[in-house]
């Protein structure tokens, strides 16, 4: 399996995130996650971002290009 070098965007608590962390991968659309830490923030991102691209694969659709060169 790839893996991937992607550049991710982790967001300190505030009331629009529900005083939680939030991280997000800009070039995968809808690829975000919430937790109480960091660490757990960017553990569940993981899985939602090892998800897209499963379900992308599995679909046949493709990567943002920039993923692809991140691989």
């Amino acid at each position: 399996m790839k893996q991937y070098s992607l550049h991710v965007i982790v967001h300190q608590p505030s009331e629009e995130t529900e005083n939680k962390y939030m991280a997000e991968v800009p070039l995968l659309p809808g690829c975000r996650a919430w937790g109480d830490t960091p660490g757990e923030t960017l553990d569940y991102l993981r899985d939602v971002v090892n998800n897209y691209i499963r379900s992308s694969r599995e679909h046949g659709d493709p990567l943002p290009g920039e993923i692809e060169e991140a691989a």
